[in-house]
Protein backbone atom coordinates (compact mmCIF):
# COMPACT_ATOMS: atom_id res chain seq x y z
CA UNK A 1 0.00 0.00 0.00
CA UNK A 2 1.47 3.14 -0.90
CA UNK A 3 2.43 5.33 1.68
CA UNK A 4 0.59 9.54 1.32
CA UNK A 5 3.21 11.62 3.01
CA UNK A 6 2.02 14.84 1.19
CA UNK A 7 -0.81 16.16 3.40
CA UNK A 8 0.98 19.76 2.85
CA UNK A 9 -0.48 19.68 -0.87
CA UNK A 10 -3.68 17.89 0.19
CA UNK A 11 -5.40 15.89 2.57
CA UNK A 12 -7.90 12.52 2.48
CA UNK A 13 -12.20 13.92 2.92
CA UNK A 14 -13.22 13.04 5.85
CA UNK A 15 -16.31 10.38 6.18
CA UNK A 16 -17.72 12.74 8.47
CA UNK A 17 -17.45 15.78 6.03
CA UNK A 18 -18.38 13.73 3.00
CA UNK A 19 -21.98 12.09 5.01
CA UNK A 20 -22.76 15.64 5.71
CA UNK A 21 -22.49 17.19 1.95
CA UNK A 22 -24.77 14.66 0.57
CA UNK A 23 -27.92 15.72 1.88
CA UNK A 24 -27.12 19.30 0.35
CA UNK A 25 -26.20 17.19 -2.98
CA UNK A 26 -29.27 15.34 -3.43
CA UNK A 27 -32.36 15.92 -1.61
CA UNK A 28 -31.75 19.58 -0.30
CA UNK A 29 -30.30 20.63 -3.44
CA UNK A 30 -32.13 24.02 -2.99
CA UNK A 31 -30.40 27.53 -4.33
CA UNK A 32 -29.83 29.14 -0.89
CA UNK A 33 -30.83 32.30 -2.51
CA UNK A 34 -34.76 31.17 -3.18
CA UNK A 35 -37.37 31.95 -1.09
CA UNK A 36 -39.18 28.58 -1.21
CA UNK A 37 -38.54 25.69 1.03
CA UNK A 38 -36.12 23.84 -1.12
CA UNK A 39 -33.63 27.08 -0.36
CA UNK A 40 -34.61 27.86 3.14
CA UNK A 41 -33.03 23.72 3.19
CA UNK A 42 -30.22 25.11 1.73
CA UNK A 43 -29.77 28.64 3.06
CA UNK A 44 -30.16 26.73 6.95
CA UNK A 45 -27.21 24.77 5.70
CA UNK A 46 -25.03 27.39 4.97
CA UNK A 47 -25.92 29.46 7.95
CA UNK A 48 -25.04 26.78 9.86
CA UNK A 49 -21.72 26.57 7.98
CA UNK A 50 -20.82 30.48 8.68
CA UNK A 51 -21.61 29.95 12.41
CA UNK A 52 -19.13 26.50 12.94
CA UNK A 53 -16.28 28.07 10.78
CA UNK A 54 -16.50 31.48 12.66
CA UNK A 55 -16.70 29.31 15.97
CA UNK A 56 -13.36 27.38 15.28
CA UNK A 57 -11.41 30.33 14.53
CA UNK A 58 -13.05 33.01 17.29
CA UNK A 59 -14.80 35.40 14.73
CA UNK A 60 -18.67 35.71 13.99
CA UNK A 61 -20.54 34.37 11.37
CA UNK A 62 -21.21 37.16 9.31
CA UNK A 63 -17.51 37.84 9.18
CA UNK A 64 -16.93 34.52 7.68
CA UNK A 65 -16.92 34.67 3.29
CA UNK A 66 -16.74 31.56 1.63
CA UNK A 67 -14.95 31.08 -1.70
CA UNK A 68 -13.56 28.82 -4.34
CA UNK A 69 -10.52 27.98 -2.51
CA UNK A 70 -7.31 29.34 -0.45
CA UNK A 71 -6.26 31.19 -4.02
CA UNK A 72 -9.11 32.87 -4.36
CA UNK A 73 -9.69 34.30 -0.79
CA UNK A 74 -6.16 35.38 -1.09
CA UNK A 75 -6.88 37.29 -4.12
CA UNK A 76 -10.09 38.66 -2.58
CA UNK A 77 -8.15 39.78 0.40
CA UNK A 78 -5.37 41.37 -1.30
CA UNK A 79 -7.44 42.74 -4.23
CA UNK A 80 -9.96 43.78 -2.24
CA UNK A 81 -8.37 45.60 0.14
CA UNK A 82 -6.45 47.07 -1.99
CA UNK A 83 -8.65 48.71 -4.22
CA UNK A 84 -11.21 49.88 -1.82
CA UNK A 85 -7.89 51.54 0.32
CA UNK A 86 -6.45 53.10 -2.93
CA UNK A 87 -7.64 56.73 -2.10
CA UNK A 88 -5.59 56.52 0.95
CA UNK A 89 -2.18 54.99 -0.13
CA UNK A 90 -0.03 52.49 -2.42
CA UNK A 91 1.96 50.51 -0.57
CA UNK A 92 1.58 46.83 0.09
CA UNK A 93 4.35 45.02 1.72
CA UNK A 94 5.05 41.14 1.76
CA UNK A 95 7.30 38.73 2.42
CA UNK A 96 9.78 37.14 -0.22
CA UNK A 97 8.36 33.24 1.06
CA UNK A 98 4.49 33.86 0.41
CA UNK A 99 2.31 31.21 -1.32
CA UNK A 100 2.14 31.96 -4.87
CA UNK A 101 -1.31 32.85 -4.28
CA UNK A 102 -0.27 35.89 -2.27
CA UNK A 103 2.84 36.47 -4.19
CA UNK A 104 1.58 36.59 -8.05
CA UNK A 105 -1.51 38.63 -6.86
CA UNK A 106 0.77 41.24 -5.11
CA UNK A 107 2.71 41.48 -8.21
CA UNK A 108 -0.32 41.64 -10.42
CA UNK A 109 -1.54 44.57 -8.20
CA UNK A 110 2.08 46.06 -8.83
CA UNK A 111 0.96 46.36 -12.54
CA UNK A 112 -1.60 48.95 -11.44
CA UNK A 113 0.27 51.42 -9.68
CA UNK A 114 0.99 49.57 -6.36
CA UNK A 115 4.09 49.69 -4.61
CA UNK A 116 4.76 46.30 -3.87
CA UNK A 117 7.42 45.76 -0.60
CA UNK A 118 8.92 41.82 -0.71
CA UNK A 119 10.60 41.53 3.14
CA UNK A 120 13.58 39.53 3.49
CA UNK A 121 13.65 36.32 5.59
CA UNK A 122 15.80 34.56 7.49
CA UNK A 123 18.09 31.53 7.45
CA UNK A 124 14.85 29.83 8.90
CA UNK A 125 12.61 31.64 6.85
CA UNK A 126 11.14 33.87 9.16
CA UNK A 127 10.58 37.55 8.47
CA UNK A 128 11.61 39.85 11.45
CA UNK A 129 8.49 42.30 12.99
CA UNK A 130 10.97 45.36 13.35
CA UNK A 131 11.75 45.18 9.56
CA UNK A 132 7.69 44.95 8.94
CA UNK A 133 7.83 47.95 11.19
CA UNK A 134 10.31 49.90 8.99
CA UNK A 135 9.12 49.20 5.93
CA UNK A 136 5.99 51.19 6.93
CA UNK A 137 5.17 54.60 5.42
CA UNK A 138 2.30 56.80 5.65
CA UNK A 139 1.66 55.37 2.15
CA UNK A 140 1.05 51.72 3.25
CA UNK A 141 -2.29 50.46 3.20
CA UNK A 142 -1.83 46.70 3.36
CA UNK A 143 0.45 43.89 5.07
CA UNK A 144 0.25 40.12 4.46
CA UNK A 145 2.28 37.70 6.30
CA UNK A 146 1.50 34.13 6.07
CA UNK A 147 0.91 31.93 9.57
CA UNK A 148 2.71 29.54 8.84
CA UNK A 149 5.32 28.63 5.23
CA UNK A 150 3.91 25.70 3.25
CA UNK A 151 7.34 24.16 2.01
CA UNK A 152 9.39 24.65 4.91
CA UNK A 153 6.66 24.88 7.44
CA UNK A 154 8.28 28.02 9.58
CA UNK A 155 5.71 29.92 11.30
CA UNK A 156 5.95 33.72 11.60
CA UNK A 157 5.21 35.82 14.00
CA UNK A 158 1.88 37.16 13.19
CA UNK A 159 0.91 38.31 16.51
CA UNK A 160 4.01 40.80 17.09
CA UNK A 161 3.93 41.78 13.47
CA UNK A 162 0.30 42.92 14.11
CA UNK A 163 1.94 44.69 17.48
CA UNK A 164 3.27 47.09 15.47
CA UNK A 165 1.10 47.28 12.40
CA UNK A 166 -1.28 48.72 15.14
CA UNK A 167 0.77 51.72 15.92
CA UNK A 168 0.13 53.17 12.42
CA UNK A 169 -3.52 54.04 11.78
CA UNK A 170 -5.41 52.81 8.70
CA UNK A 171 -3.37 49.57 7.74
CA UNK A 172 -4.94 45.99 7.08
CA UNK A 173 -3.24 43.01 7.95
CA UNK A 174 -3.96 39.65 6.02
CA UNK A 175 -3.00 36.29 6.84
CA UNK A 176 -3.06 33.30 4.53
CA UNK A 177 -3.25 30.14 7.37
CA UNK A 178 -3.62 27.75 4.41
CA UNK A 179 -1.14 25.58 5.70
CA UNK A 180 -1.44 26.05 9.58
CA UNK A 181 -5.34 25.65 10.32
CA UNK A 182 -5.37 21.81 10.73
CA UNK A 183 -2.58 22.20 13.17
CA UNK A 184 -2.44 25.76 14.91
CA UNK A 185 -4.58 27.01 17.02
CA UNK A 186 -6.03 30.50 15.42
CA UNK A 187 -7.62 32.90 16.96
CA UNK A 188 -8.51 36.38 14.83
CA UNK A 189 -8.76 38.26 18.33
CA UNK A 190 -5.07 37.13 19.62
CA UNK A 191 -3.37 37.52 16.13
CA UNK A 192 -4.87 40.57 15.57
CA UNK A 193 -5.52 40.66 11.73
CA UNK A 194 -8.41 42.02 9.65
CA UNK A 195 -8.18 39.33 6.78
CA UNK A 196 -7.28 35.50 7.24
CA UNK A 197 -7.22 32.44 4.58
CA UNK A 198 -8.48 28.83 4.73
CA UNK A 199 -8.77 26.24 2.13
CA UNK A 200 -10.70 23.28 3.17
CA UNK A 201 -8.73 20.60 1.57
CA UNK A 202 -5.91 21.05 3.83
CA UNK A 203 -7.72 19.82 6.69
CA UNK A 204 -10.07 16.76 5.51
CA UNK A 205 -12.79 19.31 3.86
CA UNK A 206 -13.47 18.97 -0.01
CA UNK A 207 -11.23 20.56 -2.53
CA UNK A 208 -12.58 23.95 -3.98
CA UNK A 209 -13.99 25.58 -1.33
CA UNK A 210 -11.92 27.47 1.24
CA UNK A 211 -13.17 30.91 3.27
CA UNK A 212 -11.77 34.34 4.39
CA UNK A 213 -11.97 35.85 7.54
CA UNK A 214 -12.86 39.84 7.18
CA UNK A 215 -13.29 41.68 10.60
CA UNK A 216 -16.15 43.63 11.06
CA UNK A 217 -16.04 46.85 9.72
CA UNK A 218 -13.34 46.03 7.19
CA UNK A 219 -13.76 47.70 4.04
CA UNK A 220 -13.05 45.20 0.57
CA UNK A 221 -13.98 45.49 -2.96
CA UNK A 222 -15.88 42.93 -4.39
CA UNK A 223 -14.27 40.61 -7.01
CA UNK A 224 -17.09 39.30 -8.64
CA UNK A 225 -19.70 40.92 -9.16
CA UNK A 226 -23.62 39.38 -9.98
CA UNK A 227 -25.23 39.06 -7.30
CA UNK A 228 -25.86 39.95 -3.23
CA UNK A 229 -24.17 36.39 -1.88
CA UNK A 230 -22.08 36.37 0.67
CA UNK A 231 -23.14 40.14 2.13
CA UNK A 232 -22.18 41.36 -0.96
CA UNK A 233 -18.47 40.67 -0.58
CA UNK A 234 -18.38 37.31 -3.45
CA UNK A 235 -21.08 37.18 -5.99
CA UNK A 236 -22.29 33.66 -7.30
CA UNK A 237 -24.45 30.95 -6.38
CA UNK A 238 -22.62 29.29 -3.05
CA UNK A 239 -21.56 26.04 -3.20
CA UNK A 240 -23.29 24.85 0.01
CA UNK A 241 -22.58 20.81 0.04
CA UNK A 242 -18.87 22.38 0.20
CA UNK A 243 -19.03 25.20 2.80
CA UNK A 244 -21.01 22.17 4.48
CA UNK A 245 -18.26 19.57 3.95
CA UNK A 246 -15.90 22.41 5.15
CA UNK A 247 -17.50 23.46 8.04
CA UNK A 248 -17.46 20.10 9.74
CA UNK A 249 -13.81 18.93 8.77
CA UNK A 250 -12.61 22.42 10.48
CA UNK A 251 -14.80 21.76 13.78
CA UNK A 252 -13.26 17.85 13.68
CA UNK A 253 -9.84 19.29 13.06
CA UNK A 254 -10.19 22.11 15.21
CA UNK A 255 -11.29 19.49 18.51
CA UNK A 256 -8.33 16.72 17.41
CA UNK A 257 -5.61 19.30 17.41
CA UNK A 258 -3.64 18.97 20.47
CA UNK A 259 -3.92 15.47 20.06
CA UNK A 260 -2.53 15.73 16.78
CA UNK A 261 -0.32 17.83 16.94
CA UNK A 262 1.50 15.87 19.39
CA UNK A 263 1.34 13.04 17.38
CA UNK A 264 2.64 14.47 14.22
CA UNK A 265 5.60 16.32 15.91
CA UNK A 266 7.02 12.92 17.39
CA UNK A 267 6.31 11.12 14.60
CA UNK A 268 8.19 13.94 11.99
CA UNK A 269 10.96 14.33 14.62
CA UNK A 270 11.20 10.02 14.49
CA UNK A 271 11.93 10.87 10.41
CA UNK A 272 13.79 13.68 11.02
CA UNK A 273 15.82 11.88 12.84
CA UNK A 274 16.86 9.19 10.36
CA UNK A 275 17.50 11.50 7.21
CA UNK A 276 19.17 13.58 8.72
CA UNK A 277 21.77 10.71 10.10
CA UNK A 278 22.24 10.27 5.83
CA UNK A 279 25.33 13.36 4.53
CA UNK A 280 25.25 16.44 4.20
CA UNK A 281 21.19 16.11 4.32
CA UNK A 282 20.48 19.08 5.95
CA UNK A 283 16.80 20.48 7.64
CA UNK A 284 15.39 23.46 6.34
CA UNK A 285 13.05 26.29 7.74
CA UNK A 286 13.13 26.74 11.50
CA UNK A 287 14.08 23.81 13.91
CA UNK A 288 11.27 24.49 16.53
CA UNK A 289 8.84 27.32 15.86
CA UNK A 290 7.40 24.83 12.73
CA UNK A 291 4.49 22.74 11.64
CA UNK A 292 4.57 19.80 13.58
CA UNK A 293 3.87 17.38 10.40
CA UNK A 294 5.96 19.00 8.03
CA UNK A 295 9.38 18.03 7.59
CA UNK A 296 11.65 19.73 4.63
CA UNK A 297 15.13 18.96 3.80
CA UNK A 298 17.81 20.02 1.56
CA UNK A 299 20.41 17.02 0.41
CA UNK A 300 23.02 18.97 -1.95
CA UNK A 301 23.52 17.15 -5.21
CA UNK A 302 20.67 15.63 -5.75
CA UNK A 303 17.26 16.50 -7.61
CA UNK A 304 14.49 16.98 -5.76
CA UNK A 305 12.22 15.83 -8.93
CA UNK A 306 14.10 13.04 -9.91
CA UNK A 307 14.29 12.52 -6.00
CA UNK A 308 10.18 12.56 -5.34
CA UNK A 309 9.53 10.08 -8.80
CA UNK A 310 12.29 7.37 -7.50
CA UNK A 311 9.94 7.89 -4.01
CA UNK A 312 7.11 7.42 -6.14
CA UNK A 313 8.39 4.22 -7.45
CA UNK A 314 8.94 3.06 -3.73
CA UNK A 315 5.84 3.50 -2.73
CA UNK A 316 6.31 6.79 -1.28
CA UNK A 317 4.30 10.06 -2.12
CA UNK A 318 6.16 13.46 -1.00
CA UNK A 319 6.98 16.65 -2.95
CA UNK A 320 10.08 18.97 -3.87
CA UNK A 321 7.65 21.87 -1.93
CA UNK A 322 4.74 23.64 -3.12
CA UNK A 323 1.93 21.57 -5.28
CA UNK A 324 1.80 24.64 -6.95
CA UNK A 325 5.47 24.04 -8.84
CA UNK A 326 6.06 20.85 -8.59
CA UNK A 327 7.44 18.77 -11.16
CA UNK A 328 8.84 21.96 -12.64
CA UNK A 329 12.06 23.35 -13.56
CA UNK A 330 11.71 26.18 -11.05
CA UNK A 331 13.52 26.63 -8.22
CA UNK A 332 12.03 27.12 -5.08
CA UNK A 333 11.66 30.44 -4.03
CA UNK A 334 11.26 29.93 -0.28
CA UNK A 335 14.60 28.28 -0.20
CA UNK A 336 16.52 31.10 -2.36
CA UNK A 337 15.02 33.66 -0.36
CA UNK A 338 16.49 31.90 2.72
CA UNK A 339 19.84 31.74 0.96
CA UNK A 340 19.95 28.55 -0.42
CA UNK A 341 21.96 28.55 -3.86
CA UNK A 342 19.99 27.13 -6.72
CA UNK A 343 21.75 23.83 -6.56
CA UNK A 344 21.15 23.40 -2.96
CA UNK A 345 17.55 24.23 -3.51
CA UNK A 346 16.92 22.24 -6.22
CA UNK A 347 17.91 19.34 -3.66
CA UNK A 348 14.69 20.16 -1.40
CA UNK A 349 12.27 17.35 0.15
CA UNK A 350 9.16 17.81 1.81
CA UNK A 351 7.61 15.44 3.88
CA UNK A 352 4.34 16.38 5.22
CA UNK A 353 2.44 13.81 7.50
CA UNK A 354 -0.78 13.95 8.77
CA UNK A 355 -4.27 13.10 10.18
CA UNK A 356 -4.39 9.81 9.28
CA UNK A 357 -0.37 9.16 8.84
CA UNK A 358 0.71 5.80 11.23
CA UNK A 359 3.76 4.98 12.98
CA UNK A 360 4.94 1.99 10.75
CA UNK A 361 4.55 4.31 7.80
CA UNK A 362 6.44 6.45 9.06
CA UNK A 363 9.09 3.67 10.06
CA UNK A 364 8.58 2.06 6.36
CA UNK A 365 9.34 5.57 4.78
CA UNK A 366 12.52 6.44 6.51
CA UNK A 367 13.38 3.40 5.24
CA UNK A 368 12.64 2.98 1.67
CA UNK A 369 13.72 7.21 1.80
CA UNK A 370 17.23 6.67 3.05
CA UNK A 371 17.76 3.78 0.56
CA UNK A 372 16.30 5.90 -2.28
CA UNK A 373 18.86 8.87 -0.96
CA UNK A 374 21.95 6.81 -1.08
CA UNK A 375 21.28 5.03 -4.40
CA UNK A 376 20.72 8.45 -6.19
CA UNK A 377 23.79 9.51 -4.05
CA UNK A 378 25.44 6.54 -5.60
CA UNK A 379 24.78 6.90 -9.25
CA UNK A 380 25.50 10.77 -9.40
CA UNK A 381 28.98 9.58 -7.62
CA UNK A 382 29.16 7.25 -10.88
CA UNK A 383 28.11 9.68 -13.50
CA UNK A 384 30.48 12.20 -12.22
CA UNK A 385 33.39 9.61 -12.12
CA UNK A 386 32.46 9.17 -15.92
CA UNK A 387 32.18 12.59 -16.55
CA UNK A 388 35.85 13.49 -14.75
CA UNK A 389 37.32 10.28 -17.24
CA UNK A 390 36.06 11.33 -20.44
CA UNK A 391 37.55 15.15 -20.14
CA UNK A 392 40.31 15.92 -22.68
CA UNK A 393 43.77 15.64 -20.55
CA UNK A 394 45.62 18.92 -20.46
CA UNK A 395 48.58 18.40 -23.03
CA UNK A 396 52.34 17.29 -21.33
CA UNK A 397 54.70 20.40 -21.44
CA UNK A 398 57.47 19.36 -24.22
CA UNK A 399 60.80 18.91 -23.08
CA UNK A 400 61.49 18.79 -20.24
Amino acid sequence: MPIYLDHAATTPLRREALDAMLPFLTEQFGNPSSVHGFGRSARDGLDEAHEKVARAIGAQPREIVFTSGGTESNNLALKGAAWAGKARGHRIITTAVEHHAVGHTVRYLGKFGFEIVELPVDRYGRVDPDAVEAAITPKTILVSVMLANNEVGTIQPIAEIAARVRRHRGILLHTDAVQAAPYLAIDVAELDVDLLTLAAHKFGGPKGVGALYVRGGTNILAQQQGGAQERYRRAGTENVAGAVGMAVALELAAGERDVTAARLTRQRDALARVLLALPDVQLSGHPTDRLPGLLSIVAPGLDGNALTMALDLAGVATSTGSACVSGSAEVSHVLTAMGYSEEEARGSQRFSLGRTTTDEEVAAAAAIATRVITAQRDAAARLEAVRQATLPRPMETAGA
